[in-house]
């Protein structure tokens, strides 16, 4: 096993340290002696197999050694010291890195998703190569999928889908990106994976024999102009096809150009000699040429694609590009550590940090994105959406998404260009600002340094997450001084409810405790926090209070006195009624009342809260009050569940944030109406800056209902946000 990974680096002529591989090989060998695979097969395969993968993309010595090791912290006894001392910092830090990756599940729910999401961001930005080796496992891990259940199956395919085949696109690796495409394919959906395999192999002879006589005669005539290059033809990949199928409605038959030609050369002079003398002997189709030699795409991917008629009016694409170009297109960012010599440390070079900036303004806008659906699809969108190729009038290239508009391209330049945009100019005529720019376009922004900002208006248009996260954030920016004054005084209300001297908590160490379980600085951040509605008054003044009572009581104590207090009020407290179908620590009838903090649902996860004298308090798991418990009050949380029956009628309340205009409060009553639901409350207030606050309460019987109720509202024009409350 050992001389496959050895044989591998000789073909590909890696300088790497043998000796140092060899002896992470026994490492790993002797780490998983005894552990085997749900194949049967011993586990030393398959990090075997995952450096070998790393061999083929030309890694460096340390990036190979981690990929041997890359399951020893998780699986065996050895610690990330062990490794550290055995080899160095650099294998320690790249083993740990994707260890923490490999606790990456995909989750049916968008919040749990997004999180992992996150922390693979992270990961990223610290050392790209955790990625790297993070999709050799995944490549290695579809490629063995035969042996996982059907739901395991499709589950990992869709997770392929989701994330790693879009981050292996946007790191610019096609030799990993397609496979792991054809793979996830294959068990997502198996039937017309299956039908495609089976309709192209069909008529495969006659197309390689149409394409090899294309190539012998492109061949000749490159060979006539004195052009030296090697021309092979690569089928498309089967998912690709399909995709194309899907998109463009078309049965296979009448899709021709199932096989590129790829032309390789010596000079970028070259590849547009060779394209001239493409279009001299076949015809090109008009719109179908793609220059990105003279525009790379942010993958690092260069050539030129056109696609042209061939013989008996068949239409096939030739792609042209040099040596080196395809080097690129073949490894993408791995092509960075590719020939190093040995000992040579691994640098990054500023061109290397410019191929990820992506990654930075990645960071960047995801943490203003609260929505865990919202980051999601802007987190697809930014890996995998076609771009649009402009220029600056100094003839900078700037990508932006497809359909993106001058406000875009503002906020690509810079946050203040975007903010005080008042027009654009496209190749020197004006333009409307939610014009859909075209590559190839010459954009000039128009500013003014009396704008007031951007307008609201621009978020129904922006496609770029950038110019939404840079708007968004203005507006809450500007909120800050209305919300300060709210928060202010909804908290010196609420302390007067409860029979609180507010002056003294606000002067105590208690709001010190405050600060730190919400990460605020200042008690500003307190006030800016209630008074935009993240924190609720009433939730923080029982805290405080809370803060100033005896916890020395045991579970089991207050549990009896909750069961004796539910015998009594029964008939009295609704929260009793066995209809709600709560079940704590397998009781039934225990006293429950919902938290107004984050009011669950059925549907929901829920934890259970013991309080004195008030029954179990129901706390959705992702309440910010729990997360900021200290370890005391932990103690106290105990296992709850929804029983089978469950009560109709739970409130639950969201806040929208919609662009103030007539008739909006119309639109959102009548889609409450619409899906019969109860309106509790509602709570309505116009800012300053033109934008409407809506705090609105209503009863449902589950979680789906309130969910599909947000959405459509999410829709209404001039809407920016819906969210769940939660304190």
């Amino acid at each position: 096993m050992l001389d496959s990974i050895l044989q591998k680096i000789k073909e590909n002529k890696l300088n790497v340290d043998i000796d140092l591989i060899t002896k992470a090989y026994n490492f790993a060998f002797d780490a998983h002696k005894d552990q085997k695979r749900e194949s049967g097969e011993p586990y030393i395969i398959h990090p075997i197999c995952v450096s070998e993968i790393l061999v083929d993309l030309g890694m460096d010595t340390n990036t190979i050694i981690a990929g041997l090791l890359h399951d020893v912290i998780e699986d065996t006894p050895y610690t990330y010291d062990d490794i550290k001392n055995l080899f160095n910092d650099e294998v320690a830090n790249l083993v740990d890195g994707v260890t923490k990756l490999g606790k990456i599940k995909y989750m049916t729910k968008e919040e749990q998703q997004a999180e992992n999401v996150r922390k693979m961001l992270l990961a990223m930005a610290k050392d790209i190569r955790v990625i790297i080796i993070k999709l050799a496992d995944r490549l290695y891990n579809l490629r063995t999928l035969k042996f996982k259940s059907p739901e395991k199956q499709k589950e990992k395919a869709k997770e392929t889908f989701d994330i790693y085949a879009p981050l292996a696109h946007r790191l610019g690796i096609s030799k990993i990106k397609w496979e792991l495409e054809d793979l996830a394919f294959r068990y997502l959906h198996p039937d017309e994976y299956y039908d495609l395999v089976k309709q192209i192999a069909e008529k495969r002879v006659e197309r390689e024999t149409y394409i090899k006589k294309v190539m012998e005669d492109l061949g000749n005539n490159l060979d006539d102009a004195g052009i030296q290059a090697d021309i092979d033809g690569r089928p498309k990949h089967f998912y690709s096809i399909y995709r194309k199928m899907v998109n463009k409605n078309k049965t296979l038959d009448q899709i021709f150009d199932l096989t590129a030609i790829r032309v390789l050369v010596g000079t970028v002079k070259d590849c547009y000699a060779v394209l001239g003398i493409v279009h001299t002997i076949y015809k090109p189709i008009p719109g179908r040429f793609k220059d990105y030699i003279a525009m790379p795409k942010p993958n690092m991917y260069q050539s030129l694609h056109t696609t042209v008629i061939g013989p008996q009016g068949k239409t096939f694409e030739i792609q042209i590009r040099t040596f080196e170009m395809h080097k690129t297109a073949e490894y993408g960012i791995a092509a960075h550590w590719k020939y190093k010599e040995v000992g040579s440390e691994v640098t990054h070079t500023d061109s290397f940090e410019t191929k990820l900036s992506w990654l930075r303004d990645m960071l960047e806008w995801q943490k203003e994105t609260s929505d865990a659906e919202e980051f999601m699809e802007g987190f697809k969108m930014d890996l995998f959406t076609d771009e649009i190729f402009v220029f600056t009038p100094k003839g900078v290239v700037i990508n932006l998404p497809k359909d993106a508009t001058p406000v875009d391209f503002a906020y690509k330049i810079h946050t203040d260009i975007g903010n005080r945009c008042v027009g654009a100019k496209i190749n020197g005529k004006m333009v409307t600002l939610d014009h859909k720019l075209k590559t190839g376009e010459i954009i000039e922004i128009l500013t003014s340094a009396v704008a007031k900002g951007p307008n609201m208006d621009w978020l129904t248009f922006v496609t770029s997450n950038q110019a939404k996260t840079k708007i968004k954030q203005w507006f809450r920016k500007t909120r800050r001084v209305e919300n300060l004054d709210k928060g202010k005084e909804l908290l010196e209300k609420e302390c007067k409810k409860q029979l609180v001297n507010f002056s003294d908590f606000s002067k105590s160490e208690l709001f010190a405790k405050i600060f730190k379980k919400y990460n605020f600085n200042s008690i500003d951040d307190v006030y800016a926090a209630v008074g935009a509605g993240m924190l609720l008054a009433s939730s923080l003044v029982l805290r405080l209070k809370e803060e100033t009572t005896d916890h020395h009581i045991s579970n089991e104590q207050i549990l009896k006195m909750t069961e004796e207090q539910a015998q009594k009020n029964e008939k009295k407290d609704r929260a009793s009624k066995g209809s709600y179908g709560i079940t704590v620590k397998g009781v039934e009838n225990i006293m429950v009342r919902f938290s107004k903090c984050c009011s669950p649902v059925p549907g929901d996860e829920i934890v259970g809260f013991i309080t004195k004298g008030r029954g179990v308090s129901i706390h959705r798991k992702d309440c910010t009050n729990l997360k900021s418990m200290s370890d005391e009050e932990k103690e106290r949380l105990v296992e709850v569940s929804w029983g089978e029956e469950k009560g109709k009628g739970y409130s639950a309340e969201f806040q929208v944030e919609a662009e103030d205009r007539t008739g909006l409060l119309a639109d959102i009553m009548q889609l409450i109406t619409n899906d019969n639901l109860q309106l509790t409350s509602l709570n309505a207030k116009s800012l300053k800056n033109g934008v409407a606050v809506m705090n609105v309460m209503v009863t449902v019987d589950n979680k789906e209902k309130l969910n599909t109720l947000m959405k459509k509202i999410k829709a209404i024009r001039g809407v920016i946000e819906v969210y769940r409350m939660n304190s």
